[in-house]
């Protein structure tokens, strides 16, 4: 009988939440890291963006860094299991 996919079972559905939830830590912490250093200017060009650009600016990479942790969490958890 063939075991069922670590991403179904509640242990790696909780593993895949823990990475993301990372992820988003990540972002957030990448984000205020860049609009307080500001190299090159990043604060200026968000302020021009208008009301939204630094939602719009945090959010990118929220979603990115987030992304990228929950898929990098997945491969982890296959690789796990072999």
């Amino acid at each position: 009988m063939k075991k069922p996919s670590p991403q179904v079972s509640a242990s790696g559905l909780l593993k895949l939440i823990g990475h993301a939830a990372m992820g988003v830590a990540m972002g957030l912490g990448f984000a205020l890291i860049l609009i307080s250093m500001n190299p090159s200017d990043i604060a200026t060009l968000i302020t021009h963006g208008g009301s939204q650009g630094i939602t719009v600016f945090v959010a990118t990479l929220v979603l990115t860094f987030g992304i990228g942790a929950t898929l990098t969490g997945a491969i982890l958890i296959m690789t796990e299991q072999k």
